[in-house]
Order: structure tokens, then sequence, then C-alpha cells
């Protein structure tokens, strides 16, 4: 429980004083720019954000439910 509460102590002081990002890459730009003028502001950008985000997530699952199912078995052959 006492790890738990750090990293949750740890989570919150990185979110709480992150610092806003001012910047932007060229190809984001570039899309931003040309989806504006087209009057579609945001959805190249949207599906591009939610692409970039599925993958990191996916394998952050796979991983947990690996570590899941390895301590489940372990704990069944223990017992």
């Amino acid at each position: 429980m006492d790890r738990v509460l750090r990293f949750a102590v740890g989570l919150t002081v990185l979110v709480l004083f992150a610092l806003d990002a001012h910047a932007q890459c060229v190809m984001c730009k570039a899309v931003a720019e040309d989806s504006a003028n087209d009057g579609s502001l945001g959805r190249g950008l949207n599906s591009g954000i939610l692409y970039l985000m599925a993958v990191p997530y996916a394998i952050m699952g796979f991983f947990a439910w690996f570590v899941f199912r390895k301590r489940k078995e372990a704990s069944e052959s223990a017992a």
C-alpha cells in the first residue's frame, strides 16, 4: 500500500508541475493550416492524435495483462 501511495503522490506532483508545451511540430502545423483552408479544422488532427494515443495504451495494456497473468499463475502454484 505504501508503494501505491508514493506512486500516486509522485504522479500528482508530475501532473501539477508539468510545463505547458507551446511548440508544434512542422507536420501538425501543416495539417492545421491545410484543414483550416478546407473548413474542417481539427478533423485530421483529431484522427492523428487518437492514432498516436492508441498505440502506447495498447502496449501498456498488453504488459499489464502479462504481469497480471504471471502473478496469478505464481499465486496459484504457490497455494
